[in-house]
């Protein structure tokens, strides 16, 4: 059954909730942040949504935010991904096993325990005879699967209209507004001819995990998806660069 993993910021739902006079949960220290997925959809022709993990970055032992995003500039990403919102159980872990600023860098997703459960290795466009982004994804012992970032076409699309792009990122950073046009971001894994994952367009605009074959462990792809969505900005607003 086809299923897909994205990302939803409670906060932001609990600031809607007290604008309208809602009550909220209470300010209690809890992570906002869920990785959400749907099982197909329910009688009324929705979608079955239930939270998988709340995802955490790791801060650096004696160090802050500041030095999370030091160290995030040079591909260093580390996150908890904890089975409830209280912190009282590890659903999955993401520690980062190699990194250079600018290079590839390789992850890997460990369980509760801190059993070994995938690899995940970036290379970036533009480096090694690369113009793509490769995302591979390696779980324990099954053969690895490799995803461009975006589209030939689009690239082509977005490169002719990169200087306007300039233009008006230059105006959003000075005015606080505008809308820059994202970098062409659709990715697919493939075993031999068959798409077994795919980051696409979702709901509302936002991008999801959808997971086409069966057999992935959900803490791969919601550590996957982590991933991925701590590299779809440039203006500093990734999950896990905002100050929380």
């Amino acid at each position: 059954m086809t299923r897909s993993v994205w990302l939803s910021d409670m906060s932001v739902q609990h600031k809607l909730d007290r604008k309208k006079g809602n009550p909220a949960p209470p300010e209690d220290g809890r992570v906002t942040l869920e990785i959400r997925t749907s099982d197909g959809p329910d009688p009324a022709g929705g979608r079955t949504i239930r939270t998988v993990a709340f995802p955490e970055r790791r801060l650096p032992p004696g160090g802050g935010h500041k030095e999370y995003r030091a160290a995030r500039k040079q591909g260093v990403r580390a996150f908890t991904l904890w089975a409830d919102p209280h912190r009282t159980q590890v659903f999955a872990q993401v520690v980062t096993k190699s990194a250079a600023k600018g290079g590839p860098a390789t992850y890997e997703v460990l369980g509760g325990a801190g059993e070994p459960l995938a690899l995940i290795t970036r290379e970036p466009a533009m480096k090694g005879g690369r113009i793509r982004t490769r995302w591979t994804v390696q779980p324990a012992g099954a053969q690895p699967v490799a995803g461009l970032k975006g589209r030939p076409f689009w690239w082509g699309v977005w490169w002719l209209i990169s200087p306007v792009q300039a233009v008006i990122m230059v105006g959003s950073l000075i005015a606080a507004s505008g809308d820059v046009a994202r970098m062409p971001r659709r990715t697919k894994w493939r075993a031999g001819d068959h798409i077994v994952l795919d980051y696409h367009n979702g709901v509302n605009d936002n991008f999801e995990l959808e997971v086409v074959a069966d057999g992935w462990d959900e803490r791969v792809t919601a550590s996957l998806f982590a991933l991925l969505d701590s590299y779809e900005s440039w203006l500093g607003d990734a999950w896990d660069a905002v100050d929380r």
